[in-house]
């Protein structure tokens, strides 16, 4: 159902506060996570998407980068967009860059998909940045326990015209065919093994064919043998996924079946990396757009919460 003209005079409103960097509040955090889990309850597993559309990799809570993503590559309705996850933890914002995220999403529903990432969980939560950063803005850990529970819904993977598979980390063992993408159950903590995890944590690797154990502890390594395989199966010319930091924003290997995209310039504000996008459109090559960070003088003015006593 479309968002009432009420649902869309509030958002417009709380999408102009965000961009200016100013938070929500806690209890408006929890109506937007409670009307965002209505709509992504019905949603599937594996989202088909319908170019043109623009493939987005981590942002990590660098909310003034993500407003310059939007600036080189359109504002939300005037650019279709997928998220491949991490919107959370290492940077600062974590709160603005999902919620403004989320805003968006129930605005324009249809206009972007968000995906979720290996750092949408509780546990990866509790140790990169983000539940101290929701206790640091707000004095208790409601909108953490509000947002990661809305994370349980969001969908895994986004297919694009039929011939482009989106996710944040990689394939599965437990996956051959694009049908079974849709039978397990997300709406859960993300566990530490199986199709879920896989397709949330798992890598390509340069070297070497076949399956190999994840140094990251989670998910697999998978060869060009294996993605040449699941690509040809599948009638798909492409595996579009995040998850790793590359210097130029964006990597393609396994004879260019798999591309890397990472949306966070400067990533944890020191590695000197750009940060891409990737068009996609019918018909044409795929274009990427890559971007420094956002500059100092073109940043929203920061409204910041005052510091809470248990971190003095």
């Amino acid at each position: 159902m479309a968002p009432s003209k009420t649902d869309i005079s509030q958002l417009d409103g709380w999408i102009e506060s965000l961009t200016n960097c100013t938070p929500l509040s806690e209890p408006t955090v929890k109506l937007i996570c409670d009307k965002a889990k209505e709509l992504l309850v019905t949603a599937g597993n594996l989202v088909e998407v319908s170019s043109p559309v623009t493939v987005c990799g981590d942002t990590h809570g660098q909310f003034y980068d993500l407003v310059e993503l939007f600036r080189v590559g359109g504002w939300v309705p005037n650019t279709n967009y997928i998220f491949l996850g991490d919107y959370v933890d290492r940077g600062f914002y974590g709160v603005e860059t999902v919620t403004l995220l989320i805003c968006l999403k129930l605005r324009y529903r249809d206009r972007i998909t968000l995906l979720r990432g290996n750092h949408e969980s509780r546990m990866t939560t509790q140790v990169y940045g983000f539940y101290d950063e929701c206790l640091q803005k707000y004095g208790h850990p409601r909108v953490w326990q509000h947002l990661t529970d809305l994370f349980d819904y969001l969908p895994v993977t986004a297919l694009v015209d039929n011939h482009i598979l989106c996710m944040h980390g990689g394939l599965s063992p437990s996956i051959n065919h694009l049908d079974q993408l849709r039978t397990f159950d997300r709406q859960q903590e993300t566990p530490v093994e199986g199709p879920h995890c896989d397709l949330l944590w798992s890598d390509p690797e340069e070297e070497g064919d076949g399956w190999r154990a994840n140094p990251r502890g989670c998910g697999y390594t998978f060869g060009e043998d294996i993605s040449e395989m699941f690509t040809y199966t599948n009638k798909l010319s492409l595996i579009a996924r995040a998850h790793q930091m590359v210097m130029e924003g964006y990597s393609t290997m396994h004879n260019n079946k798999v591309v890397t995209i990472f949306s966070a310039p400067n990533y944890i504000y020191r590695a000197g990396n750009q940060a891409a996008i990737m068009q996609v459109s019918t018909g044409i090559q795929n274009t990427f757009l890559t971007f420094d960070p956002n500059p100092v003088d073109r940043r929203p003015r920061l409204q910041p919460f005052p510091k809470q006593e248990f971190f003095i």
